[in-house]
């Protein structure tokens, strides 16, 4: 065995409900997949092509706190559900889809949308704005066993108690086996893979301090605090 010459990076894990850990081995997330958020987006909502991003797996953070990132006034929460991978592969089949999702969970793409706008003006990649340290607060996942497979049921975030973002899981463009049947299209998915399937309308920002509750009907509740 080739002995590393620095110490190994741990590797991110998701917890699981009943026990164990899901290891991570890449984040897609796709973009303006609820119609009424490509329009607060200022775009038009028709079925256009899907379009990824990626954050890193190590920005996944189970840890129920978000520190408030550097280099930004307007940090924006954008709540998802999320989508674990048991395998993978390539051109999957719509119909094989959903085979190799091993299971489902809550999570927030926390965005520098200043930053992330910066980056759209001068029409450069977005990392900046999105794949930056614990952006990504995550609950343990449900697995498929216990759950199904969510295509439909109420998808809300509150701050603070209020609640800013409303819809259901049926208001998705792109399904979940669509996703994942596009995505293996342009890469080798695997497992470990995790999908970040798009939120609903009413993204806007947190400040330190605010408690955000995101819930997911069937998959339960995220409660994240600003620090």
């Amino acid at each position: 065995m080739t002995q590393t010459v620095i110490p190994e990076p741990i590797r991110p894990t998701i917890p699981v409900k009943g026990g164990g850990v899901f290891p991570v081995r890449r984040v897609y997330c796709i973009g303006r997949n609820y119609a009424a958020h490509a329009i607060e987006m200022g775009h038009d909502p028709d079925r256009e092509a899907p379009f990824f991003f990626q954050k890193n797996a190590e920005n996944l953070d189970p840890s129920g706190t978000f520190p408030y990132p550097p280099m930004s006034a307007d940090v924006h929460h954008e709540m998802e559900m999320v989508v674990a991978l048991k395998s993978g592969g390539r051109d999957i089949a719509q119909g094989d889809a959903l085979n190799h999702v091993y299971g489902y969970g809550i999570g927030l793409d926390m965005t520098r949308r200043d930053l992330q706008g910066q980056m759209k003006k001068a029409g450069r990649p977005w990392e900046i704005g999105k794949a930056f340290e614990r952006s990504a607060p995550v609950g343990a996942l449900s697995p498929v066993a216990a759950v199904g497979h969510p295509d439909h049921g109420r998808i809300a975030l509150s701050v603070n108690g209020e609640v800013r973002q409303d819809a259901d899981l049926n208001q998705m463009i792109w399904k979940v086996p669509e996703m994942i049947a596009y995505l293996s299209q342009y890469y080798d998915i695997a497992a470990g893979d995790v999908i970040m399937s798009g939120t609903p309308a009413g993204v806007g920002p947190v400040v330190r301090g605010d408690v955000m509750v995101g819930t997911i009907q069937g998959l339960g509740e995220l409660k994240v605090v600003v620090v």
